[in-house]
């Protein structure tokens, strides 16, 4: 492919919207397997559109027709050619909405600005031009024929996410259905592996879908356990949104106006799933049910009246919500918000143009971000001329020039192999992620430091990536360099639905000593999922143990950081160990490592301590508070004799302190013998819970010395271009 230059969007962005790189583009008519380049440029000035592309076919002219969008009901002729460049003088106005056929011998190429853009993994739907079945038909057919729902999807690297333009009018997206959404009757959109739903309006009334569906495919159907890698945002969803989903799915910005559950209907056994994220939505008509989840992180929403129980089963959190459920064991209401900034996300503004919303920092907010008319506070970017729009090919060097050119980075689904970190150094720069845009390390061993560094600068703002390690490193992502002190209060930084995933789909061996540090102050963070995989496509067992090493999931050495929404499993030692002052947590879910051999492997604190703690406070931290807080026994990959013997640990101060703790066991023969510091009780005899320890009589844990990353293990600063 050839690359894109940062100069070439400079001297356009004010002359004409285009992209003049070539890329190769497969025949969607007849999936032509031979790679044909395209071009296409827009002349503001005299509006005209030129079009050109490398030789196909082996004989007689290309026939040009064009649509106001790629499944635009009617495409009308323009012309035809022998030569490979072509100019329509009379485009339609809005020069996005100019789709161009160029068939020759059966050979089909579509040719549009936004493909150009974009790419060939984000795909738009316009009702202005087509039938209100045709996003679904289409998204559906992908769904199918990339394996997008069964098992195999979850190893896939196809990457895709499918933007809806503003309804025109009265107009919606929705055929019309009935039923649940998982029935044929309802129409709805099923979503898969690796997919992304995103409303191009200002607010999420401006797309109406009808019904969106996420299929289980374990158990018969109804197992949601490794529903994974999704998300939808800024939509209105007017009749069933039945997202039974787990980790790593991302509901953001909705509107929700019809039934709205959060466990299959599907199947007829094994009615679970291991819990989501969802915020800044409005539910209008009915209470949702999470039924059978087995917890759930949901922040601002809002919900019609009412404060009776929505189902789930360990840890439940509604934070900042209107009219949420009553605090019971497993229900921890939380009367607000204390920090947050919403997720950056792409529109098209008033002018026609793509622009991508940041929205304001809210302290102590309740309910939702936006209004019916108003998309909330924040500032507006035009796309080409502040953005980098990177495309699967994408190397670290272009898009680390582009960061230094003082580009943002808007990633389109893909996925992008690295040979040197992603290196966030200046203020405010923004990495944005569409299609769970995957940020890789491929086996070359040229990148032994991570996918993503980012210095201790203000405002910076990483979202909707995933960090994947084909090799060994030191991190996946880290914020703010060893011993950062830099104050960021006033303009926090803020890491968003992140998700890094150590093994499960490499075939060679690969050691990383923490997926995730935070060594930055004042660090918002909103929604994590870091998992060491318990499963891949690989075998597992005692072979996962030695082939996919990582010690934490996540270190904080940082003071003042929040985080909301925090998933963390089967890392191999202490999963989260928390160094820095006044931290808080609000939900964390924890699962220990299936896979330890024997308590030998798998001991703490020199050996005198049974595995390790999901979540380790230091005995040196002063202050403290997290709430919500979850993790289960699986001991399945183990000789019989492995357990845990706490859930949590911390130190006995009288500002440290940690609320509604559940543990509990799900399979295999081990336990959790206690719940925090040596009290509790045992998973042997069930779930136990506790509802507040705050220097309390438990033991506190024996001091020790954390050997963390330090700045003679990988060179301080990569150089750009190196």
């Amino acid at each position: 492919m050839i690359k894109k230059v940062i100069s070439v969007f400079t001297v356009f962005s004010f002359l004409m919207i285009l992209c003049s790189f070539a890329s190769p583009y497969s025949s969607v008519e007849n999936k032509q397997e031979n790679k044909i380049e395209r071009k296409i440029v827009y002349d503001k000035k005299k509006r005209n559109i030129i079009l050109s592309w490398s030789e196909f076919g082996s004989s007689g002219n290309y026939v040009i027709t064009r649509g106001g969008s790629r499944l635009a009901s009617d495409f009308i002729s323009v012309g035809s050619t022998y030569k490979l460049t072509f100019t329509d003088n009379k485009p339609n106005a809005d020069k996005y909405e100019n789709y161009y056929k160029v068939t020759r011998n059966d050979i089909v190429i579509i040719i549009s600005i936004e493909n150009q853009i974009f790419g060939d993994n984000m795909y738009f739907y316009d009702r202005k031009y087509e039938k209100a079945e045709t996003a679904r038909n289409d998204i559906n057919s992908q769904f199918g024929a990339i394996g997008l729902g069964g098992a195999n999807g979850e190893w896939t690297t196809k990457r895709q996410a499918y933007y809806f333009k503003p309804n025109v009018k009265s107009q919606t997206y929705d055929a019309g259905g009935s039923g649940s959404a998982s029935s044929k009757e309802a129409n709805s959109i099923e979503l898969g592996f690796y997919s992304h739903i995103g409303g191009l309006g200002k607010v999420p009334s401006d797309v109406k879908l009808g019904s969106i569906f996420t299929r289980p495919h374990l158990s018969g159907g109804a197992n949601a356990t490794c529903t994974f890698w999704r998300s939808v945002e800024n939509v209105e969803v007017l009749r069933d949104f039945a997202w039974t989903v787990s980790q790593s799915t991302s509901a953001r910005r909705l509107l929700i106006d019809g039934t709205s559950k959060y466990i299959s209907d599907i199947g007829d056994t094994n009615f679970w799933g291991s819990g989501g994220f969802i915020a800044d939505t409005h539910y209008t008509s009915d209470r949702p049910n999470w039924k059978g989840q087995q917890q759930w992180y949901t922040r601002n929403a809002v919900f019609p009246s009412g404060s009776g129980a929505m189902g789930g089963s360990y840890n439940m959190v509604w934070q900042g919500c209107v009219n949420p459920p009553q605090a019971d064991d497993a229900n921890s209401p939380i009367a607000a918000t204390p920090i947050v900034r919403e997720k950056p996300f792409l529109f098209i503004d008033n002018d026609g143009e793509y622009k991508v919303f940041i929205p304001s920092w809210q302290k102590d907010r309740v309910g939702v971000s936006w209004t019916s008319k108003n998309m909330g506070d924040g500032k507006i970017q035009d796309l080409l001329a502040n953005w980098y729009v990177t495309k699967e090919g994408d190397t670290d060097v272009e898009i680390n020039t582009a960061l230094k050119a003082g580009k943002n980075i808007f990633f389109t689904p893909g996925h992008y192999s690295l040979n040197a970190p992603i290196q966030v150094n200046r203020k405010d720069a923004i990495l944005l992620g569409a299609g769970i845009a995957s940020v890789t390390l491929e086996p070359t061993e040229k990148n032994t430091w991570g996918c993503i560094y980012a210095d201790d600068k203000d405002g910076i703002i990483i979202a909707g990536l995933l960090m994947d390690s084909f090799n060994s490193t030191i991190y996946q992502i880290r914020i703010g360099n060893e011993g950062a002190k830099a104050d960021h209060s006033v303009d926090p930084i803020l890491l968003t639905d992140i998700t890094c995933r150590v093994g499960g789909v490499q075939s060679k061996n690969i050691q990383i000593q923490a997926s995730m540090q935070i060594n930055s102050n004042n660090v918002v963070g909103d929604h994590f999922w870091l998992w060491r995989a318990d499963h891949g496509s690989q075998k597992g067992g005692d072979a996962r143990w030695v082939r996919d090493r990582c010690k934490n999931g996540l270190i904080v050495t940082g003071n003042d950081v929040t985080l909301y929404g925090l998933f963390v499993e089967h890392f191999q030692e202490y999963e989260v160990i928390w160094l820095g002052e006044r931290g808080r947590t609000y939900f964390f879910q924890n699962e220990p490592p299936y896979d330890a051999p024997n308590q030998a492997s798998w001991s703490s604190q020199n050996g005198k301590v049974d595995g390790y703690a999901a979540f380790k406070v230091a005995n040196t931290v002063k202050e403290h508070h997290s709430i919500g807080m979850g993790s289960y026994a699986v001991f399945t990959g183990t000789d019989g004799n492995v357990n845990k013997k706490n859930g949590f640990e911390i130190p006995n101060s009288p500002n440290v302190q940690l609320e509604k703790m559940c543990i509990t066991r799900f399979a295999g023969p081990g336990n959790i013998q206690n719940v925090i510091n040596n009290t509790g009780g045992s998973t042997a005899t069930g779930a136990k819970r506790v509802k507040l320890y705050n220097n309390d009589k438990g033991t506190q844990p024996f001091d020790e010395q954390f050997v963390l990353p330090n700045s003679e293990s990988f060179p301080a600063y990569i150089e750009m271009g190196k």
